[in-house]
């Protein structure tokens, strides 16, 4: 089970940067990489993750690394997870009764920073981008255009919007995002905490479309991913994280309850942006 105890320019990049919740050291360290990564002939056409001073893949994770993609069809179904007690996709219910953010209205979105249907929190944090390329296992990986995903996590305190104490009217922090042409979603989050007992990590569902995506019976993976130990520390200097530090300090993805048997397909690659903060990538496959 899941265990939760509780509760463009240079100037654009710079601005965008300061303007983050993040500590000045960090702030600072970004800022000098990204005019670093600027070429020298111009500054035309940055990409989004553009200005990393961090580039960490699974493997920094001493677990495993992204599974094989591309002309050689080689890639492994992403294994099944407990969805936890906080799902929010109509299996149990909160204090206000069924739980079910599948079913409001705006939950199709790419921002899941704020609240909607009526709730007004916003989550605070470090900004994180979420990009998960959804492959066929069954197609020799093709990419799957189409599949729907629904995501969700803690906010920085550790907190579940919908189910803990404090955050229960709020439902930010979860989202819907059908895969584009390339097989694409992308949410725009903050980077989750690390509450007592789990390392920090991300839910998510899997539908085979956006249509099915509105009852959790028609979802065909439900999983969970985390991140390189490597940039935990960074991630967690900034604001608002304290808690999170003297969690991580007594959990390992040896000893979580979710990924003690193994993570070579669920740690996400991630890179630091000065206008996006972190970017973090993973390959999900999945048998459709």
């Amino acid at each position: 089970m899941d265990h939760h105890d509780h509760d463009h320019s240079l100037a654009q990049d710079i601005q965008t940067m300061l303007d983050m919740t993040l500590s000045r050291r960090q702030a600072l360290r970004w800022m000098f990489a990204s005019a670093a990564a600027l070429p020298l002939s111009g500054c035309g056409g940055g990409g989004d993750s553009g200005g990393s001073t961090l580039s960490t893949t699974p493997a920094a994770a001493g677990t495993g690394t992204t599974p094989a993609t591309g002309s050689s069809g080689s890639c492994a179904v992403i294994p099944e997870e407990t969805g936890g007690p906080y799902p929010g996709d109509g299996t149990n219910s909160s204090v206000g009764g069924v739980a079910n953010a599948l079913i409001l209205a705006g939950i199709v979105r790419p921002d899941i920073r704020a609240s909607i249907a009526g709730a007004t929190g916003v989550a605070a944090g470090v900004p994180l981008t979420i990009k998960l390329q959804m492959v066929n296992v069954k197609s020799s990986c093709a990419s799957l255009a189409g599949a729907t995903v629904y995501l969700w996590h803690c906010d920085r305190e550790g907190r579940y919007s919908m189910y803990t104490s404090g955050v229960t009217a709020e439902n930010y922090l979860r989202g819907v995002q059908e895969a584009d042409a390339s097989g694409m979603v992308t949410f725009t989050t903050i980077f989750p905490g690390c509450y007592a007992g789990r390392m920090p990590h991300v839910h998510f569902e899997v539908y085979p479309s956006l249509a099915k995506s509105t009852s959790a019976a028609n979802r065909i993976k439900t999983s969970q991913f985390g991140f390189p130990t490597s940039m935990l520390s960074d991630a967690y200097a900034a604001t608002g994280y304290s808690a999170s530090v003297r969690n991580l300090a007594n959990i390992t993805y040896a000893t979580d309850n979710v990924f003690s048997d193994g993570t070579a397909l669920q740690i996400a690659s991630v890179s630091a942006s000065a206008s996006l903060g972190y970017v973090a990538t993973l390959t999900v496959g999945v048998s459709l």
